[in-house]
């Protein structure tokens, strides 16, 4: 029986390596001795967020932090056009394409330091705030616009 870091290892690793769409079954077709369903009930075992990704991290980036080194925030959105909406699969503007798309907005943190990335934190942006518009008797999502400076 593996433990958690080993399956936590060679899921990463099979991530980095992974040339085209990552899925549990991908993975247990290169280890023969690892079922799909391990590889599923070690992803729901636990919840993996922020912390849990600083602990793996944090001696890797003490070794290469400096003075020199910054923290890059980006925020990505993975499209899910047929997927049905919910508080994570929501309409979210996207910069690349210039229009509001449906899908999961994700907040990266990085830090960069001599041309090492090493990736820190991230967060599933929510939107579970809604309101009702009375004209349209409709619930809606609550967008509220920031005025970028």
């Amino acid at each position: 029986m593996r433990s958690q870091k080993e399956y936590m290892d060679i899921y990463t690793d099979y991530l980095i390596s992974c040339q085209g769409q990552a899925t549990a079954t991908g993975l247990s077709d290169i280890l023969d001795e690892l079922s799909h369903d391990q590889v599923t009930r070690f992803l729901k075992s636990e919840e993996f967020n922020s912390k849990i990704l600083w602990q793996e991290v944090k001696k890797v980036l003490r070794d290469v932090e400096s003075k020199d080194g910054v923290l890059i925030f980006d925020d990505t959105i993975q499209e899910k056009k047929w997927t049905k909406e919910n508080e994570i699969i929501s309409w979210h503007y996207d910069h690349k394409v210039g229009k509001a798309v449906k899908g999961v907005n994700i907040l990266n943190c990085l830090y960069y330091n001599n041309g090492i990335s090493i990736p820190v934190g991230f967060e599933v942006i929510k939107k579970d705030v809604y309101y009702c518009d009375i004209k349209q008797n409709k619930k809606k999502e609550n967008h509220q616009k920031q005025k970028m400076n």
